[in-house]
């Protein structure tokens, strides 16, 4: 009997939770400042758990881009090293301005004003490339939605070929 956390599941469930907070995340007047932050935080834990996840098709295909590999697989890996420098910021900028999250553990920083520009264009520059990210993996999703309610209607061979398809998909 198979499970129902196939691989696929679980990156889309780990996918979407990290959507569904960054959305809440990118609206700090709307979910205040402690919950924007704290939020933030989760989110870059969430994205460290999607990036280990991910890590033997992260290193298969950074191996492989110095040969021959197809141009979309090139376009996905440089998104995704610009999401990752792009991410990095907005994470350190954050915490450099952070107003509640840091203060509540007793840590202190000084805030100046270049850092909260630098937040607010990397943050924007963010919500470009998750949406370029999203774009390119629309197919994946669609797909790996569209199997959660199909399981039990495939035959035990039609299963089989879906799990050898998810254990390639990204």
């Amino acid at each position: 009997m198979r499970t129902f956390w196939t691989p696929s599941r679980i990156n889309l469930a780990i996918d979407l939770s990290i959507f569904i907070a960054f959305l809440i995340a990118m609206a700090p007047r709307t979910s205040g400042i402690a919950i924007h932050e704290w939020l933030s935080i989760a989110f870059g834990a969430a994205i460290i758990a999607h990036l280990l996840l991910h890590w033997q098709w992260i290193v298969q295909v950074t191996r492989r881009l110095f040969g021959h590999v197809a141009v979309s697989a090139r376009i996905n890996h440089l998104l995704n090293v610009l999401l990752f420098i792009d991410l990095t910021v907005v994470i350190l900028s954050g915490l450099l301005i952070s107003e509640a999250a840091l203060p509540a553990l007793g840590i202190q920083v000084e805030r100046g004003g270049a850092w909260r520009g630098l937040h607010d264009l990397s943050a924007n520059a963010f919500m470009l490339l998750i949406g370029l990210h999203i774009a390119l993996h629309w197919h994946w999703i669609v797909r790996t939605v569209g199997r959660l309610g199909h399981k039990r209607h495939r035959s035990p061979a039609a299963l089989q070929a879906a799990a050898d398809v998810e254990e390639g998909v990204e």
